[in-house]
């Protein structure tokens, strides 16, 4: 199996306009946020930018070092295909169930059912942008069984996206020596990310 020194050149252009773009409309003013369509699209939107940004930005911090990955460079970039739709797809989960626990808890919003609604509806529309039909799956499956288990009175104020921060640590690849080393980096830089979303999130809502 062949051998390459990793550089940033390796991800490809669109996989780099997205993460510019996505960071260029972290900080463009938005309108409040009133109903259901709005809010899907902050939380798809959003999970996108978490995932796009904490993804790309952690490669791109170990690109700059001098190790040497293991992979033929197609595997490497199926590799980071596969790890992007797995952590935006938690990225979907957290932000939904912070959302509408938020709602509730704020707003005394009660029909809770339009969380998986909006959840599988997006998931569905990602079938445009080629996300992995067993990946979708799996993260319906997931998103039901959290369903089961959750508070809605406490979720928003109660570490409501270790889990995401968690998926990057897990799907990143990255070596496993290495990932070890950074894991109080990484988990903090996504909770640190998230941090941003849930401010405009507040500052927006108007239900």
């Amino acid at each position: 199996m062949a051998k390459y020194k990793l550089s940033w050149k390796d991800l490809s252009w669109s996989d780099f306009k997205i993460y510019l773009f996505a960071l260029f409309k972290a900080f463009v003013p938005k309108k409040k946020l009133g109903s259901l369509d709005e809010l899907e699209n902050f939380i798809q939107s959003k999970s996108a930018w978490v995932t796009q940004v904490t993804l790309y930005g952690y490669l791109k911090t170990r690109m700059g070092t001098r190790y040497v990955l293991h992979f033929e460079n197609d595997k490497f970039m199926g590799s980071v295909d596969l790890a992007k739709w797995n952590v935006y797809a938690v990225a979907l989960q957290d932000l939904t169930f912070f959302s509408f626990s938020y709602l509730k808890n704020v707003f005394n919003y009660q029909d809770m059912g339009k969380a998986e609604e909006i959840f599988f509806k997006i998931l569905d529309d990602e079938t445009n942008n080629k996300m992995p039909l067993e990946i979708i799956d799996e993260a319906k499956k997931n998103f039901d069984e959290r369903l089961q288990n959750i508070n809605w009175d406490t979720y928003c104020n109660d570490l409501p996206f270790n889990q995401s921060a968690l998926s990057l640590y897990k799907w990143a690849p990255i070596a496993e020596e290495l990932k070890t080393l950074d894991r109080k980096i990484v988990l903090n830089s996504v909770i640190l990310k998230w941090d941003v979303i849930k401010k405009e999130f507040i500052e927006r809502i108007k239900f």
